[in-house]
């Protein structure tokens, strides 16, 4: 079910010394005093959380102005989006991935520069940072905080301030309201204002920031956000260079940052269904024999292959030792484990083309769990419900394993994720405890 939104006021632009003066006009306008005092319903500010929402880099708008995409500028990768990527890359005889890689994007940027002045005008600027996903819009927010990097030459950031509410309960006359703040500017203008994007969160309720770019621990708007923040949220399926990022991540939760990945809850149907596998007493007993672990991912983003990875190393204590890589038509990845007793575990990581790209970049597609001890009753083939189990039931040993498919959440978009996300409270350590092992891993490449 969706969420109704009503606007109390259009979008007005506003410096920004104005902006918590015009947000008290609003609320101003809405008392039982105010202009619409003869109102049936009064609109009241939530008390539940702030958040600021980076928006990503200009990929869609340098799309749009070359003419590859005409959907909203919301940063959301969907199957519009990688379309038009395609086009591009395929028009600039790039590898076409779907995905915008950093050479990808210098050649965007490349060509947009070549573009006439008038064709340089960004189409539906307008609507970017007015939207409110209802998934989000249901958790009440108090204020969203939405950064818009712009193109255009630096000329200050500018500011434009409303409030949205979900229709009132029936038997209620109150409207319990979100204000939403929607800063734009170039990047080095935003990093400017990065003390009164801080002040703008309200005091004395949680503050989340849904960083929905690369994230960059180097850029100053970045570090002023981290350090006034309870949690900064990130979705890996689309870092455009996972491995490094993940590094980045475990870097910053060393430094005591609160960090969130929604890639990391599209998990849960393939840890589940794993710990499932082995709930039975008689397999219970040869979950410590696992020797051999295999994970396919889609090609293009190997995040949640490594996360998985992490952990099953940090629930049964294997410690990597070494990482090689053989490339071939699957990317081939090794990486050798120390177990309890100095057993050897051998992990593989394989890349997988597939004809039609799902709509998370990176998916596993299967999962197989196997020992060299040939009386350990162990073997376990999980498969995506999507792309079967050809790969992982090779070799003639598929009739003796326990084979299941796995059925993904109901909805992995981000904005759903996010909602989930809102609910949760504290630091997710198996989270945490499993990026570790998998950073562990990736600095011995």
């Amino acid at each position: 079910m969706t969420t109704p939104i009503v606007t109390l006021q259009n979008p007005k632009d506003i410096s920004l010394g104005e902006i918590e003066a015009e947000l008290n006009n609003i609320w101003l306008s809405q008392s039982p005093n105010g202009q619409n005092g003869k109102s049936s319903s009064i609109a009241t500010r939530a008390a539940t959380f702030s958040m600021v929402v980076y928006e990503p880099e200009e990929f869609q708008q340098l799309l749009g102005s070359l003419g590859f995409y005409d959907g909203p500028i919301d940063g959301i990768h969907g199957p519009k989006t990688r379309h038009a990527i395609e086009e591009a890359q395929k028009a600039y005889k790039l590898r076409v991935t779907g995905r915008v890689d950093p050479e990808t994007l210098d050649k965007l940027r490349e060509q947009f520069q070549k573009q006439p002045d008038e064709r340089q005008k960004i189409p539906n600027t307008n609507a970017r940072g007015f939207s409110i996903s209802d998934a989000i819009a249901a958790q009440n927010p108090c204020r969203i905080i939405t950064l818009c990097p712009t193109l255009e030459e630096d000329t200050g950031v500018t500011a434009q301030v409303s409030a949205y509410c979900p229709i009132q309960k029936q038997n209620s006359d109150k409207l319990v309201c979100c204000e939403y703040i929607t800063l734009r500017g170039t990047k080095k203008g935003l990093d400017r204002v990065g003390d009164l994007v801080k002040s703008l969160m309200v005091p004395d309720l949680p503050k989340f920031v849904w960083w929905k770019a690369t994230p960059n621990p180097e850029q100053e708007l970045f570090k002023r956000l981290s350090r006034a923040s309870n949690c900064i949220i990130v979705d890996s399926s689309y870092f455009s260079d996972p491995e490094a990022e993940l590094l980045k991540m475990q870097a910053l939760i060393e430094k005591e940052v609160y960090i969130a990945d929604l890639n990391w809850h599209r998990l849960s149907a393939w840890q589940e269904l794993t710990a499932a596998a082995f709930d039975p007493p008689e397999r219970r007993q040869s979950l410590n024999a696992i020797d051999e672990i295999t994970i396919d991912y889609e090609k293009g983003n190997a995040a949640q292959a490594f996360m998985f990875l992490g952990w099953m190393a940090s629930r049964l204590n294997w410690e990597p030792i070494a990482f090689s890589e053989e490339g071939g038509p699957y990317d081939i990845q090794r990486i050798l484990f120390k177990g309890e007793g100095d057993r050897e575990i051998k992990g593989e990581l394989a890349a997988i083309p597939t004809a039609d790209t799902g709509e998370i970049p990176g998916d596993m597609v299967g999962l197989r769990l196997n020992s060299q001890d040939p009386n350990a009753n162990c073997c376990t083939i999980l498969c995506s419900e999507t792309t079967g189990c050809m790969r992982m039931e090779a070799g003639g040993s598929a009739q003796s394993c326990r084979t299941e498919q796995v059925t993904p959440l109901n909805d992995q978009k981000a904005e759903s994720l996010m909602a989930q996300q809102l609910q949760r409270w504290g630091r997710d350590m198996l989270y945490e405890e499993s990026l570790s092992v998998a950073a562990q891993v990736l600095k011995l490449r």
